[in-house]
Order: structure tokens, then C-alpha cells, then sequence
């Protein structure tokens, strides 16, 4: 099918432009969320008419975007989550979880505009990419720890899941000497 983008359409094109997609996508996405028209005659007539409009808008809503990307800029966003000793969490980190601890900060973002590709299923700092318009993305950090406490610790750079960490030893002062005695067993007794 034959559509006119009224935006721009990441990996697809330019507002303006006449693209052939899927008859599927353009049913199911770009018609009804607003993003394309049926290339026809008359379509083409009412874009021209309403191209100019179209682009203030368009305008309009990329400077919002940036006017957040820039608050969001160099922000941390705390997640507590139980997890094991060994820092596998119990459960993960979704993009809903995401926008519920942006939302928590006063930032209103939709989950749709989070790009998580994979849930987070470890504790640590992670960085996930919002795409807050078409045209600007910004990737933020996000601090998934079992308590507060340990976040703060976590943004400092101390590592939760080292030996040193979970079992309160110090990883450079491991030794296999410190385990073993290599001189035991030389006498040629089993036992």
C-alpha cells in the first residue's frame, strides 16, 4: 500500500514522503495513530494544503522533546528490586518499571517511548535509551539496587557482586595457598 508520511517514521522516511509498507502496518499503525494517509489524489491535495501546519506542530512537539531530553540529561533513576546474594534479581526490570520510577521524578513518558530491548534481570547501572520524539533520542542511567543504601554505593562505582561484596573478602588477597597445602599429600598415602 501506498501511504504519505504526515511525520517522520524512523527507518521508513520523511514527512512528505509517499512510501509503499505493508498493507498490515499501514491498517494497523500509521492510519490510525495518525502518522500517514492513503496516497491518492485527494490526499496529496489535503497534505499540501495542510503541510505547513503539519511542520509548526511537528515543531512544536521536538522542541517539548528536547526541552525534557535536556532535563533528563546526566540523571540517575533509582530502582529497588529484591534480589540473591550474587545479584540476579528477583524477577527483572521492564520498560513500565522504567516509566513508573521517570513518572516518580515528574517526568512524563510513555512506555512506548522507552527502548528496552531486553528486561534487566541484574542489579547495577544500566543505560536505556528513551526515544522521547522521532528525532531525539537520549539515553539516561538507571541504578538497580536491593535498597537505597546500596545505590548509593553502586553510584560511587563500589561493586555489589564481588567477592568482597557478598562475602565481605577482599577479591586481590584470594590465594590458592590460602586453600589448599600443596606439601599434604606428597608422601604417597591416599589417606
Amino acid at each position: 500500500m501506498q501511504v504519505i508520511l504526515l511525520e517522520r517514521v524512523p527507518k521508513l522516511g520523511q514527512m512528505g514522503e509517499t512510501v509503499k509498507v505493508r498493507d498490515g502496518y499501514a491498517r494497523n499503525f500509521l492510519l490510525p495513530q495518525g502518522k500517514a494517509l492513503r496516497s491518492n489524489e485527494a490526499n496529496k491535495k489535503r497534505f499540501e494544503n495542510e503541510r505547513a501546519t503539519l511542520e509548526a506542530r511537528n515543531l512544536e512537539r521536538k522542541g517539548e522533546a528536547q526541552t525534557v531530553a535536556d532535563a533528563l540529561g546526566g540523571k540517575t533513576f533509582v530502582i529497588v528490586r529484591s534480589a540473591g546474594e550474587t545479584g540476579q534479581l528477583y524477577g527483572s526490570v521492564a520498560a513500565r518499571d522504567v516509566m513508573d520510577a521517570l513518572a516518580a521524578e515528574g517526568f512524563n513518558v510513555g512506555r512506548n517511548q522507552v527502548d528496552l530491548n531486553h528486561p534487566i534481570k541484574a542489579i547495577g547501572l544500566h543505560e536505556v535509551t528513551l526515544h522521547l520524539h522521532s528525532e531525539v533520542e537520549i539515553q539516561i542511567s538507571v541504578n538497580v539496587a536491593r535498597s537505597a543504601e546500596e545505590a548509593e554505593r553502586q553510584a560511587q562505582g563500589e561493586s555489589l557482586t564481588s567477592a568482597d561484596a557478598i562475602y565481605g573478602v577482599d577479591e586481590d588477597a584470594l590465594r590458592p595457598e590460602d586453600f589448599f597445602d600443596p606439601e599434604a599429600d606428597r608422601d604417597g598415602d591416599d589417606e
